[in-house]
Order: C-alpha cells, then structure tokens, then sequence
C-alpha cells in the first residue's frame, strides 16, 4: 500500500494546515494563546491521527477510530474558522476556501471510514 504520506487525504489536510500556519501569524498577539493555539492545533491534528491510523490499518477497528479522531479534529478545525471569521480575522472569501477544505477532507476521511478494507 505506500505510505500515509502518499494518502490524497493526508497531502490535502497537511496543505490545509500549513494554511492555517500562516493566515494565523497575521491574527492578533492576543489571540496567540487561545485562537492560534487551538486552530493550529486542531489542524495539526487532523494529519497526525492520519499518521497513526494508517500504521494501524490492519486492525480495522482501531484504524476506523483513529480516522473518526481525525474527522473531529477537522471539525474542530471549522468551529475555530467561524470565530476567526466572527471576529472579522479573515476575509469571507478565506474562510470559504478553508471550509471547503475542510468539507474535502471530511468526505476523504469518511470514505476511508466506510471502507477500510480498501487501505488494509
């Protein structure tokens, strides 16, 4: 099978945080702590739990469950792009290229998560 770096779902997430990496250095210092912090990290997470679940993809189960980790923290990810949009940090038009990232990666995730046996 290759590796996780290889996945369309994995190079799309990481393009996403590296995104976010750097919409984010232009966001007020106090937000650093909180809304940076969160964004960043919730992004990252999405590949990380990407990375674990393909090294387990022989235990369907834990590999199903790793992805849906994944799924959540790219939720999350959208939840801290409807404050930064709310609070006027990024343009409407930003925030509907991130979300529709965000929306791919999602439907990505969930294919893997129905069909697990394609990626064992």
């Amino acid at each position: 099978m290759g590796k996780f770096r290889e996945l369309m779902v994995y190079k799309k997430g990481f393009s996403l945080l590296m995104d976010i990496f750097m919409l984010t250095k232009e966001f007020p210092k106090s937000e650093q702590y909180s809304l940076v912090d969160q964004i960043r990290r919730s992004s990252r997470s999405v590949c990380s739990s990407i990375g674990e679940a393909y090294k387990k993809r022989r235990y369907p189960n834990h590999f199903i469950s790793k992805l849906s980790d994944a799924d959540m923290e790219n939720g999350e990810t959208q939840v801290w792009l409807d404050v930064a949009l709310a609070c006027n940090y990024i343009s409407e038009e930003k925030f509907n290229h991130l979300d529709s990232q965000c929306e791919e990666i999602s439907k990505l995730l969930n294919f893997m998560i129905n069909n697990p046996a394609k990626f064992a």
